[in-house]
């Protein structure tokens, strides 16, 4: 088990032996389902922060359930290594806890988690070109999150593009930020977050063309 998934077990979030922590089909905690069961309405994420910030184990709980599938998919869509996906989604959802005492609760968790996933995984494309590594989706282990929408051409055509390239395709087109958001997470200039987008979907509007003309 990752250093990752036995911090989560300490959240009580963690994945059992043999179980994905990316498929998160299991009963409901026991709150949520008497909530569910008297008809309460779900908590607001900005009271689950606040309880989260309290140390509340469920309302870790009940963010992680919320968020972690984008944050997985983004994470793989980034570096292209099912295992190492989930690796940085565990790694950036538990730096997200440990940094809780000062995150401002006004603003929205989810796109926060985001900014510390794609971070995280672009570093790790980073560190993987550097070390000269096969090429990204050789020799994959670990369960790859559902891509729903994306054909294998055009995920074949994502991985050759360079992962500050994928990132900024990702959180546009995945986890929907703005281009002001992508700036403020990525800590480039808007005009670089512009120019890298118009470079990428030049060599991927091939790719949807033929898809779409067949």
């Amino acid at each position: 088990m990752t250093g990752g998934a036995l911090a989560l077990r300490g959240c009580g979030i963690a994945r059992s032996e043999g179980e994905s922590l990316g498929v998160m089909n299991a009963e409901p905690a026991p709150t949520l389902l008497r909530a569910r069961l008297l008809g309460a309405r779900p908590r607001s994420e900005a009271a689950l922060v606040r309880a989260a910030q309290r140390d509340s184990e469920e309302a870790l709980e009940e963010l992680f359930r919320r968020h972690w599938r984008r944050a997985h998919r983004a994470a793989f869509l980034v570096v292209g290594d099912g295992a190492a996906a989930e690796d940085i989604a565990q790694e950036a959802f538990l730096a997200a806890i440990r940094a809780l005492d000062r995150f401002d609760r006004r603003r929205p968790f989810g796109p926060w988690l985001h900014r510390i996933t794609v971070n995280r995984a672009i570093d790790y494309s980073r560190a993987r070109t550097l070390r000269s590594e096969s090429a990204l989706f050789e020799g994959i282990e670990g369960a790859a999150p559902p891509v729903d929408g994306l054909s294998d051409s055009l995920l074949s055509a994502l991985r050759e593009l360079s992962p500050e390239h994928r990132a900024v395709v990702v959180m546009r087109h995945v986890l929907e930020c703005t281009p002001g958001e992508i700036a403020d997470a990525l800590g480039i200039p808007r005009g670089t977050v512009n120019s890298r987008l118009r470079r990428a979907l030049d060599r991927l509007r091939p790719i949807v063309d033929q898809e779409e003309r067949s």
